[in-house]
């Protein structure tokens, strides 16, 4: 049985395709919850209002949730 299988992205490389895809104008924000080890990401267009990602343990996860949550409001 062959081994041709995909790595999963490191949280660095995830963060980094994020980064590409979201458009240079949108707002990012990523904080890490306070005396906890969770982040949580907001990102919205200028002149919306995004909304907050749960909270995840990888700060890319987070990204990610709150790029797929907001983008789909400009539909």
């Amino acid at each position: 049985m062959g081994h041709n299988y995909a790595k999963p992205l490191t949280s660095g490389q995830k963060m980094e395709r994020l980064l590409g895809r979201i458009p240079p104008s949108w707002h990012v924000v990523v904080e890490r919850t306070a005396g906890e080890a969770t982040w949580r990401a907001l990102t919205h267009a200028p002149g919306q209002d995004g909304a907050w990602s749960a909270p995840h343990p990888d700060p890319a996860d987070a990204l990610e949730e709150s790029w797929r949550r907001n983008r789909t409001l400009l539909a």
